[in-house]
C-alpha cells in the first residue's frame, strides 16, 4: 500500500511551521521595537533620523 505522505514530509511540515512562527515573532519584536522607539523620538538604531525636532 502507498501511503499519499511520506514521514518525512509530515517532519518536515512540522520543522517548516516552527521555523514560521520563530520568523513571524522575530519580525514582530523588531516592528514593535521600532514603532517604540520612534513613538519615544529617539534616534532610531543610529541614523541620526530623529522624529519630531532637529537637533543643532
Amino acid at each position: 500500500m502507498i501511503r499519499a505522505t511520506h514521514e518525512l514530509h509530515e517532519r518536515r511540515k512540522g520543522r517548516n511551521l516552527g521555523l514560521g512562527i520563530l520568523l513571524l515573532a522575530f519580525v514582530g519584536i523588531v516592528f514593535g521595537m521600532t514603532i517604540v522607539k520612534i513613538g519615544n523620538g529617539e534616534d532610531v538604531l543610529g541614523t541620526g533620523m530623529v522624529s519630531g525636532e532637529v537637533s543643532q
